[in-house]
């Protein structure tokens, strides 16, 4: 029976009639009811999906509107990233939390949720419990973020700039960023990729730093490669006239692999999975979250 209902609803999600928010909404319906049937093969492929979703997306973006949307973006990542990071450290240490939990949600938060959490993990040689308290809280806010977002974009009367901008910084995963940026319009979605890809680039000198700072010896840096596909899709669209007819087809593709990767996310939340977090965590990751989501929306509007 849960295999039936898991088909069904994947089936669901190939079709027009499926949203990302109706996706993820699907997957939390079968985690807190009949389960998920795949959870090892769901969690195996949701990674590598994303990516690839990401990658066709870059063949439906201008090169020259991504460098103008990330020179806007480039003060605020930068304010906000490492805001957050000293932000998380004292709010951390006030709740008493143990110094590689704080680190992984902070960094989750600052840069890009679970991708984030996933390359520096490794490198501050953190315990599967650990890592699995930071990917909870920060999955449970994306799956708020995605549904509550477009919602307040629409109430503030923001514009496609703005809203794609705000999503960037202020939603954790780069799933949850396009879902919610995608529901608003396709400006807001080109900003919103193009931003948030360039803050995952931070991974890099804020695993280094991570390295340095926790006195971390031999580890070894995670990449994200698959940003540089999305360059090279951007750079194809944008400069290879032949390569137009493909553009079309690709971003379709890409946004129905990024509606089945927000199935899978979802049905990776069940209950018993909220409840290991622990209540602590929560607090820091909403804490964390309120302060940079009030903080960039104020801005953009009265500077964007």
């Amino acid at each position: 029976m849960r295999q039936v209902v898991f088909g069904l609803f994947l089936v669901f999600c190939l079709t027009p009639w499926a949203s990302p928010p109706i996706a993820l909404a699907l997957g939390l319906v079968l985690a807190q009811t009949v389960g998920n049937p795949f959870t090892t093969h769901t969690k195996a492929f949701t990674h590598k999906l994303l990516q690839f979703s990401v990658i066709g997306l870059g063949f439906g973006m201008n090169a020259h509107a991504a460098v103008q949307a990330g020179k806007e973006g480039i003060l605020f990542t930068v304010v906000s990233i490492f805001g957050t990071l000293f932000l998380g450290y004292f709010v951390g240490k006030w709740l008493g939390l143990g110094k590689h939990v704080v680190h992984l949600i902070s960094c989750g938060t600052a840069i890009c949720g679970g991708s984030a959490i996933a390359a520096i993990g490794p490198v501050l040689r953190a315990k599967d419990e650990e890592m699995s308290v930071g990917l909870g809280t920060v999955f449970v806010l994306n799956a708020i973020a995605l549904f509550a977002f477009p919602p307040i974009g629409h109430a503030l009367h923001m514009s496609q700039n703005q809203f794609g901008l705000w999503c960037a910084i202020a939603i954790h995963d780069t799933s949850s960023v396009v879902g919610a940026a995608a529901a608003y319009g396709n400006q807001a979605l080109e900003v919103a990729t193009t931003v948030k890809l360039a803050r995952a680039l931070w991974i890099i000198p804020v695993a280094i730093g991570t390295a340095m700072i926790f006195k971390q010896k031999g580890v070894k840096i995670k990449i994200p490669y698959f940003i540089f596909g999305f360059i090279l899709a951007m750079l194809v669209n944008t400069f290879v006239p032949a390569a137009k007819p493909l553009g079309p087809v690709m971003v379709n593709l890409a946004k129905i692999g990024l509606t089945v990767t927000l199935f899978f996310i979802g049905a990776g939340l069940s209950a018993k999975v909220v409840k290991s977090v622990g209540i602590k965590p929560y607090v820091l990751g909403v804490l964390l979250w309120v302060v940079i989501s009030t903080a960039s929306l104020y801005v953009i509007l009265h500077a964007v």
